[in-house]
């Protein structure tokens, strides 16, 4: 069951603004990853479901961000079909998200008070999102699309919108201003958030000056 209650997690979100979007099938290195993300003032994070188990890690790595970071909301993304969905709700994923339009996640997620972020990439699955219960649309492949324009577009007639791109998001001050200054409530970023070189060398720290930076960088 999610520690959040639904309006708490998309504050959470909201207030956050950078989204981590991280997986790796060893859960040491994993909480490793996350508690650098929360020390550098990350408070929401999606763990991607990509990896043959990766339930089990998650079972594994939210156990310790209950502990260990009690302000992170921890979802699960590439969620593509309701038995998923359902398994990690069960494990307490405190939100979901998509690269697609999944209605029947849309309907288990309404049920249990989870927010769910389907990624669409038009205005008119925006707008069937919105229809079907989805407070925060997820924005994918979010440069393809047409980057921070397309959104300051979108939210010219759908002022309402609450839209979280993925996609071409990189940790660079000119990059996260652009996103901020569209208009987007938040931003998901993967690899480029997590260097190899620092991964491969575990230095947490550098880790948390970047996320650091990129929470200033995207609130300036």
């Amino acid at each position: 069951m999610s520690k959040f209650n639904k309006l708490d997690t998309l504050n959470i979100i909201r207030s956050t603004g950078v989204v981590p979007v991280f997986y790796n099938p060893d859960a040491s290195l994993a909480k490793k990853v996350i508690k650098a993300c929360y020390d550098g003032g990350i408070r929401a994070f999606e763990w991607t479901n990509r990896g043959d188990g990766a339930h089990r890690v998650f079972q594994e790595v939210i156990d310790f961000v209950r502990v260990e970071c009690p302000e992170m909301a921890l979802g699960a993304g590439t969620i593509l079909d309701a038995p998923t969905a359902a398994l990690y709700v069960q494990m307490g994923a405190d939100f979901l998200v998509s690269p697609c339009m999944v209605e029947e996640v849309c309907r288990l997620a309404n049920r249990r008070g989870i927010p769910y972020s389907p990624g669409c990439g038009t205005v008119t699955e925006i707008v069937k999102a919105q229809e079907l219960g989805c407070d925060l649309v997820k924005v994918f492949p979010a440069g393809t699309v047409g980057g921070p324009a397309f959104v300051k577009n979108v939210l010219a007639p759908l002022p309402w919108s609450m839209i979280m791109c993925t996609g071409a998001v990189e940790p660079t001050e000119d990059n996260l201003k652009a996103w901020a200054k569209s208009g987007v409530t938040a931003v998901g970023m993967g690899s480029k958030l997590f260097p190899k070189e620092l991964i491969a060398s575990g230095d947490w720290a550098a880790i948390s000056e970047l996320c650091g930076k990129c929470l200033v960088w995207f609130k300036a």
